[in-house]
């Protein structure tokens, strides 16, 4: 048996935005929602590279190939009175899995909430998705029971603004 190829963790670049994207779309269809995907490199770029960035990502790859990434950005916990990080979407191809490449984006994101002063580091996780609660609660995070997201979109979104 070969052993597998190492990977290394760096921030993302502009030139990762396709590679991104197409981790998107791989993402999609594993959690079964690439009816709800309308990111193309166009619309992504500007929020990771433009102006005024509102995300920031982390990639893993393997001889120059992008094969994980970890989207996330800063959100406020008012009770901390302090800014978190929340990751938004991380996902490693399949054939990638079980060489410690999540775990890895994982900690360099932890660390990085350290080294910013942040009180804490959340995401969410599909309630389905039972090994990756089992591999997140091993790491020692609390998957919060009592918590649910709550989410207005599109057309629902534009007739509340307007009320």
């Amino acid at each position: 048996m070969t052993e597998p190829k190492p990977f290394t963790l760096r921030a993302a670049e502009l030139r990762d935005v396709a590679p991104i994207v197409q981790l998107i779309r791989e993402l999609a269809g594993f959690e079964k929602l690439t009816h709800l995907l309308e990111v193309t490199p166009e619309k992504l770029r500007p929020h990771l590279f433009g102006e005024t960035p509102v995300a920031e990502a982390m990639v893993a790859d393997v001889d120059g190939q992008v094969v994980a990434f970890a989207l996330y950005f800063t959100n406020f916990s008012t009770f901390l009175a302090q800014p978190g990080l929340y990751l938004e979407d991380l996902f490693v191809q399949p054939e990638h899995r079980g060489r410690g490449i999540g775990e890895a984006l994982l900690s360099r994101l932890a660390r990085l909430a350290v080294e910013r002063g942040y009180g804490r580091f959340e995401w969410s996780v599909l309630d389905w998705n039972a090994s990756a609660i089992r591999f997140y609660e091993r790491m020692g995070a609390t998957v919060m029971p009592d918590w649910r997201i709550c989410r207005i979109t599109d057309d629902a979104l534009k007739a509340f603004g307007e009320r």
